[in-house]
C-alpha cells in the first residue's frame, strides 16, 4: 500500500520529507569536500560589472597621459618646445607598451625564485597567461594593460622635469632602459608580492610606486642634464596656460580611473576611493589658492591646477585606506608642502626641474605616503589594522626611503651611460631654435 501525504509509507517504515532533504543536504556537503568539486566551487569566476569597471577606469589612466598629461605639460613650456614636450608622453607610452608585455609585466608580477625583488622569466611576451584566466573576478589580460597604464604615466610624468633640453633620441632609450631596471622592480616591491609588501607598506594606486619614483628620477636626470640655457636669465612663462588647465581637467578625471580602479572590482571600495579622490583634489586646489592670496595678494590659476595636482597626487597612496575626513586632510597637508617645495625647495636644490615633477609628484608622494599610515582607517578597509599606527608609519617610510634611495642610484647610472655613449642634451643651437624645429623638424605656427 503507498499513500503520498506529508511523507511517504512503504510497508511500516516512514520517511519524512524534511529527513530526506536534511540528508541530501548532507550528501551535496560531502561531495563537496572531495578534491574535484571543491576546486570548482572555490574556482573565480568573471564578474562583468568588475570587468567593465576596470575596462573604464584602463582607458582613463591611459587618457591621464595621452592627451592629459601632455597638454598640462606642453602648456608650460615655451612655444618653441610645446610638440617636443607632448612627443615625451607619446614616445613614452609607445616604448612602454612594449617593453611591458615583452618583460615588464613578468619582472613586476610573475613569480620566481628571485620573488622578494623582481621577478624574471615566467610572463615574457605573456607567456603562461590565457585569455581565460581570471586575477579575481576580472581577466588578468585586463590587469597586465591596467598596470601598463601606470608603468607609462610614470615614465611621462618624470619627464616634466627635464623638458625643453633632452635628446628625444636618448629620452626613449633612458624610457626603455628605465621602465625594465627601476619601474618593474620597484613596482614588484610594492605591489607583485615582493619585500615591501610583505613588510606591509601601504600604497592602493601607486603613491611610491608611482610619483615618488617619478619625482626623484626625474630631478636626478635633471641634476645630470643641468639647468637650460638663460634659466634665471630670461623669460621662461608659460606659453599657453588654457592648455595646461585642459590638461589638468584630463588629469582630475582620469584620477577616477587612477585610485578607483585599482580596487580592481566596482564594489564600496572603488567608491570610497572615486569619493576621497575628489575631496583631495578641492581640498588641495582651494589650499594652494588661499597661501597664494595670502602670500603673494592674488590666487593664479596655474595655482589653482597645481594645488588641485598636489592633492590628488597625496591621496593616491591612501584612497583604499582613508575616509573622507582624512582626505581633506591629505588635500590641505600635501598641497601646503607641495606649494613652498615648488617655490622654494626648489630654489635651495639649485636643479632646474622644469616642470616641478619632483615638487608636486616626488613631495607630494612623499607626505601622502606618510600621511596614509596616519588616517588608515579599518572601517574604509573591513579589517583591523596589521600594524599600529607608529609602526605603520616606519614602514610607509621604509618605503620612501628604499624606493628614493633606488630610483635615485639607477637613474642616475643610466643617465650617465647615456650622456657617455650618446649624449643626453641637445647642443646649444637646438634649443636655442627649439625642440619643435630643431629635434622633430614641426612647429605651431
Amino acid at each position: 500500500m503507498h499513500t503520498l501525504s506529508c511523507g511517504i509509507t512503504r510497508g511500516n517504515a516512514m520517511i519524512d520529507l524534511s529527513t530526506t532533504r536534511r540528508l541530501l543536504q548532507s550528501s551535496v556537503g560531502l561531495l563537496l569536500l572531495l578534491p574535484c568539486f571543491a576546486q570548482a566551487a572555490d574556482s573565480p569566476t568573471l564578474n562583468t560589472g568588475d570587468t567593465a569597471w576596470v575596462l573604464i577606469a584602463t582607458a582613463l589612466v591611459l587618457m591621464m597621459t595621452i592627451p592629459g598629461l601632455a597638454l598640462f605639460y606642453s602648456g608650460m613650456v615655451r612655444k618653441k618646445n610645446i610638440l617636443g614636450t607632448m612627443a615625451h608622453s607619446y614616445g613614452a607610452t609607445a616604448m612602454v607598451s612594449v617593453l611591458w608585455v615583452l618583460c615588464g609585466y613578468s619582472l613586476a608580477f610573475g613569480s620566481s625564485d628571485m620573488n622578494a625583488w623582481v621577478d624574471v622569466f615566467n610572463h615574457v611576451l605573456l607567456s603562461n597567461i590565457s585569455p581565460n584566466d581570471l586575477t579575481g573576478t576580472i581577466p588578468t589580460l585586463l590587469v597586465v594593460t591596467f598596470q601598463m597604464t601606470f608603468a607609462i604615466i610614470t615614465v611621462a610624468i618624470l619627464a616634466g622635469a627635464i623638458a625643453e633640453r633632452i635628446k628625444f633620441s636618448s629620452f626613449m632609450v633612458f624610457v626603455g632602459l628605465w621602465v625594465v631596471v627601476v619601474y618593474a622592480p620597484v613596482c614588484h616591491w610594492v605591489w607583485g608580492g615582493g619585500w615591501l609588501m610583505a613588510d606591509g607598506a601601504l600604497d592602493f594606486a601607486g603613491g611610491t610606486v608611482v610619483h615618488i619614483n617619478a619625482g626623484v628620477a626625474g630631478i636626478v636626470l635633471a641634476a645630470v642634464l643641468g639647468k637650460r640655457k638663460g634659466y634665471h636669465r630670461e623669460s621662461m612663462a608659460p606659453s599657453n596656460l588654457a592648455l595646461t588647465l585642459i590638461g589638468t581637467g584630463l588629469l582630475w578625471v582620469g584620477w577616477f580611473g587612477f585610485n578607483g580602479g585599482s580596487a580592481l572590482a566596482a564594489n564600496a571600495l572603488a567608491a570610497n576611493a572615486l569619493l576621497v579622490t575628489q575631496v583631495a583634489a578641492a581640498a588641495g586646489a582651494l589650499a594652494w589658492f588661499f597661501i597664494e592670496r595670502l602670500t603673494r595678494g592674488k590666487a593664479s590659476v596655474l595655482g589653482g591646477a597645481s594645488g588641485a595636482i598636489a592633492g590628488l597626487v597625496g591621496i593616491t597612496p591612501a584612497a583604499g585606506f582613508v575616509s573622507v575626513g582624512g582626505a581633506l586632510m591629505i588635500g590641505i597637508l600635501t598641497s601646503v608642502v607641495c606649494f613652498y617645495s615648488v617655490n622654494y625647495l626648489k630654489h635651495w636644490l639649485k636643479v632646474d626641474d622644469s616642470l616641478d615633477a619632483f615638487g608636486l609628484h616626488g613631495v607630494g608622494g612623499i607626505v601622502g605616503a606618510v600621511l596614509t599610515a596616519v588616517f588608515v582607517n579599518p572601517i574604509i578597509t573591513g579589517k583591523p589594522l596589521a600594524l599600529p599606527m607608529l609602526t605603520q608609519v616606519w614602514v610607509q617610510i621604509e618605503g620612501v626611503l628604499a624606493v628614493a634611495i633606488y630610483s635615485a642610484l639607477f637613474t642616475f647610472l643610466i643617465a650617465k651611460a647615456i650622456e657617455a655613449t650618446m649624449g643626453l642634451r641637445v647642443n646649444d643651437e637646438d634649443e636655442y631654435v627649439g625642440l619643435d624645429i630643431a629635434v622633430h623638424g614641426e612647429r605651431l605656427d
